[in-house]
């Protein structure tokens, strides 16, 4: 970033920091010394998203973050406050159901397929003899259903003190940074855009109260598990009126900390407008404490001798897993009726305003819906393939136990359904990119008039154009896929409720295909789902040891984690908590110290940051700024599906409210684009796309064939250069200079950039 192998860091830490050149250390001490020269930084952030080996415990975490995302795709709608807020209740709701979802499947393994159903058979619990001491036939304490189902109980409860430690962990080190503390300006007051606000990059109070809650509701699932077989035996007539009381009892203690889960999830999300300090300290302690005394109650209940008790068949998963497909399924279609209303407001908005240019919001402001739909799905692939691989170890005759619960099979059955629709799509595309790589040959072989044709050459410039496009058809994948999901998940839960049988006994008697169909689905479904959760562990197991896998993974989850976890605390954490507080303190105490003038200079993902920062900072200090983007997916991906944060309407506020803004892009790259903005801002700020390659065929200044960059390298380009220097030449020569004795002021170019970038290096 800085050009240079000699750097010194100026402030900050491990994870984060600023670094100057090793000769532009004492810049600002003796500012002499370099009269009209910038002082370039560089702002490094990498480690945020791809540190030590504990990140590949984020994979876990993937359906949280999915579902965290949705919260963030609402469509804007000003003055639709209630509606807003009745948006983010709902995906909060649906995150609380991934949770219950995830510790119910490790319930499922732990205590119905090892302890109640393995345990309890002869012939499973003589070939694994770890759960010998569990088995009636050996006669031991230990072999009696309820207690052996409160032993198990310790794999799930662990599983939710894990995701209780990440979290906490986590949040101590990023929702903890406090942002600069100042009073919201007149963009902020006016509401263009809420990352401008003073907490909205604090959400410290929010995720301490949702981790609460989640953690309660992890614990309460763990005890319902254990409780509810004990409960239904002593419900048996002749069974004990003492127990049977004690049962209900519990069972209704149980009840009452769930609602005031759901209570607490259902309360007001965040406080933007303002940095909340204050953290509900009973609430955060007491609850999971509570949830963790009900879980030991519910242990010593199901441990009470029962003589009699013997465990057969399933415990209730069916019923478990059935009404939490439901619920999601009913949460999702009513937040797709909220989002289509606020689309349709913000529609009417901009019409009635005459916006020179409408939101480009992806799926007509259905992203927010569709996203949550395959957070579900990840959810209830992961439990399925979890609950088939260790039934396929513990039963490998599929002839001892009955297995895991009807549902996950056939929710296994659908998956290669929604495969076919994906590779009819795939092919689709395919076809498309193809017939449009023909088309842009000739587009080419224009923007080189007077060289000698290269077909070959040609070929590969249009290819990766055409491929560079491919980004824009996201949407159209994951309405797809969503929709296929929704309506095909919707299938399997009346299949396997209305049935009680898997898919290939249910469909026994019928016709010749329908069989044939049912009994293809149910394998192919159990062997992609067994698959998936071995690729699943073994990127896991890799990336714990492998630095540069972490770093792939931090990649992915650049989109993902910049966004606050304001739906799910057991998402990832969210790295701008700390990027934005960084660049906006660094900003402003530079100003205010120097009086000075900043390019603010962002690639990729760290032109979102730079935008993000832009917008934190007072009005007299954005007044200041110049920004330069490049490579930058502010339009393309984040106004696209998070338009309520990045629409035309917040990045024009931006292009008014900073000195001067420049975006540089290419057609060969897939993630950067043009901001696009209405009216006469749009050339203003994109500059015409640059060549790549820099050179068709072999030149003097370039004798050997130039490489197609794409997405990387764009300092290479000598359109770079040019463009930071026009805005050096174009910030507003009456502010005042740095506050030194023999006047000459510094100019740092503080630069950003993704963690794909050479930030990393």
């Amino acid at each position: 970033m800085l050009d240079d192998p000699r750097t010194v860091r100026i402030t900050g830490d491990d994870t984060a920091a600023v670094f100057r050149r090793a000769a532009d250390a004492d810049a600002d001490s003796d500012p002499g010394a370099r009269p009209g020269r910038p002082v370039p930084e560089a702002y490094v952030w990498c480690n945020l998203t791809s540190g030590d080996g504990t990140r590949a415990l984020w994979l876990l975490l993937l359906p949280f973050m999915v579902v965290n995302l949705a919260h963030w795709m609402r469509p804007a709608a000003p003055g639709r406050v209630r509606t807003v807020r009745l948006y983010g209740l709902l995906v909060r709701l649906a995150g609380l159901t991934l949770t219950v979802l995830l510790v119910a499947a490790a319930c499922e393994v732990a205590l119905d397929l090892a302890a109640w159903q393995c345990a309890g058979t002869r012939a499973c619990a003589r070939r694994h003899s770890w759960l010998g001491f569990l088995s009636p036939a050996d006669g031991g304490w230990w072999s009696a259903p309820g207690r052996r189902l409160a032993l198990a109980a310790l794999v799930p409860g662990a599983l939710t003190g894990l995701l209780w430690y990440l979290s906490h962990r986590t949040w101590s080190a990023y929702e903890s940074q406090q942002p600069l503390s100042h009073g919201p300006g007149p963009d902020v007051e006016s509401g263009r855009t809420p990352l401008g606000r003073p907490g909205f990059w604090y959400g410290r109070r929010l995720v301490a109260r949702l981790r609460a809650a989640h953690t309660a509701a992890g614990l309460l699932t763990v005890a319902a598990a254990v409780a509810t077989p004990a409960a239904r035996f002593d419900r048996r007539p002749g069974g004990s009126a003492a127990l049977d009381t004690l049962g209900w009892l519990l069972l209704a203690a149980l009840a009452a900390v769930a609602a005031a889960v759901v209570a607490v999830v259902c309360r007001r999300g965040r406080s933007e407008h303002r940095l909340d300090r204050e953290l509900d300290h009973h609430l955060v302690r007491r609850l999971p404490l509570g949830a963790l005394l009900l879980l030991m109650l519910a242990a010593a209940y199901a441990g009470w001798s029962r003589p009699g008790w013997e465990s057969a068949g399933r415990l209730p998963g069916d019923a478990t897993f059935g009404g939490l497909a439901l619920a999601q399924g009913l949460l999702v279609v009513v937040l797709a009726g909220v989002a289509h209303s606020l689309h349709r407001t913000a529609r009417t908005s901009a019409a009635a305003e005459d916006a020179p240019a409408r939101p480009r919001t992806a799926l007509r402001g259905l992203g927010g819906p569709a996203v949550a739909v395959l957070a579900c799905a990840l959810g209830a692939v992961m439990s399925g393939g979890v609950a088939q691989r260790v039934a396929d170890w513990l039963d490998g005759t599929g002839t001892s136990i009955p297995g895991p619960p009807v549902l996950l099979t056939w929710q296994a059955s659908a998956i290669p359904l929604v495969l076919v629709v994906l590779l009819a799509l795939c092919g689709r595309l395919a076809a498309r990119t193809w017939r449009l790589a023909r088309t842009l040959r000739v587009t080419v072989e224009q923007d080189h008039p007077g060289e000698p044709a290269d077909p070959q050459r040609t070929r590969r410039i249009a290819r990766t154009r055409a491929m560079a496009t491919l980004t824009d058809d996201g949407p159209l994948v994951v309405g797809v896929t969503s929709a296929a999901t929704l309506l095909l998940g919707a299938a399997a839960l009346v299949g396997a409720l209305g049935t009680g049988d898997t898919p290939a006994r249910a469909a026994e008697g019928a016709f010749a295909v329908v069989e044939g169909a049912a009994e293809t689905a149910q394998a192919l479904g159990s062997w992609l789902v067994g698959l998936g959760f071995l690729l699943f562990v073994t990127w896991g197991r890799r990336a714990y040891k492998d630095a540069s896998a972490r770093r792939t993974i931090g990649i992915l989850w650049d989109v993902g984690t910049f966004w606050p976890r304001a739906a799910h605390p057991f998402a990832p954490p969210c790295y701008a908590e700390r990027a934005v507080p960084d660049l906006t303190w660094r900003m402003a105490t530079w100003t205010e110290a120097t009086g000075g003038r900043l390019v603010l200079s962002g690639h990729s993902q760290g032109s979102v940051l730079a935008a993000a920062a832009a917008w934190q900072l007072t009005p007299a200090v954005r007044g200041r700024v110049a920004l330069l983007t490049y490579g930058s997916p502010l339009e393309r991906l984040y106004g696209r599906w998070f338009p309520a944060h990045f629409g035309p309407a917040a990045l024009s506020a931006l292009h008014r409210d900073v000195d001067c803004w420049r975006n540089l892009y290419r057609l060969t790259d897939p993630i950067g684009g043009p901001v696009r903005l209405p009216g006469d801002c749009g050339p203003a700020v994109d500059r015409d796309p640059l060549k790549d390659p820099l050179a068709y065929g072999r030149t003097g200044r370039h004798p050997l064939p130039a490489p197609i960059l794409g997405h990387s390298d764009y300092q290479a380009d000598p359109a770079f250069a040019e463009e930071r220097q026009r805005l050096l030449a174009r910030l507003h020569p009456d502010l005042p200079g740095p506050r030194h004795r023999d006047g000459h002021p510094a100019e740092p170019d503080c630069a950003p950039q993704g963690s794909s970038g050479r930030s990393s290096a």
